[in-house]
Order: structure tokens, then sequence, then C-alpha cells
């Protein structure tokens, strides 16, 4: 039988999870669009993985505690937060530049 504490604790994993995945989604498309306009590209996205992968797996080693029912839990939310972080961040279609570089290449 769950205990109120048990839900609890599932709920706020879940939360938790869900927070963890809209930054490292959020920060991810964040990162795309800042880096790809940088002249130091490489710069953004090595530090922006090791920030968000830092603070995320933080999050999953800190909402465990030893029980894998809170990280599996938390795990959920992260991945539910990358479903709305995608839908959030869908372009509408048009080409952007990146898009437009890639018409271009040779084919081999």
């Amino acid at each position: 039988m769950t205990t109120m504490n048990e839900f609890l604790s599932l709920a706020l994993a879940l939360v938790t999870g869900i927070l963890l995945g809209a930054m490292f989604f959020g920060g991810l498309w964040w990162t795309i669009q800042k880096g790809s306009l940088s002249e130091r590209p490489a710069l953004w996205f090595l530090g922006s993985l090791l920030v968000r992968t830092s603070i995320a797996l933080g999050g999953f080693y800190l909402i465990a505690r030893g029980h894998w029912e809170g990280l599996l839990v938390c795990l959920l939310g992260f991945v539910i937060a990358r479903l709305i972080v995608t839908r959030l961040t869908r372009t509408t279609g048009k080409p952007t530049n990146l898009t437009q570089e890639a018409s271009h290449a040779p084919y081999s």
C-alpha cells in the first residue's frame, strides 16, 4: 500500500524531472540559436553541454536518493519535458540559413 509521503515524493520527482528536462532541452534550443550565429560555436556547444549535463545529472542524483522509483519517475518527467519543448520550439517550415547552405552542398 502506498502512503501519502511516497505519493508526494513521486509527484515531486515528476515535477523535478519536468523542470530538469525543460532546462536541458530549452538550454539546448537556446544554445543552437546563439551558437549557430557565434564566431566560436564549438565553445558555445561544449560549454552548454557540460553545464546542462551537470545540472541534469546532479538533479537526478538528488532525486534518486538510493531509490530507483523516484529516479524512474524523474526520468519520465524529463522525457515529458522533451516532448513539450520540442513542440513549443518547432519551426514554421521556413528554410533557415543552415537549410539554405546545406541545399548547396555537393553530392558525393
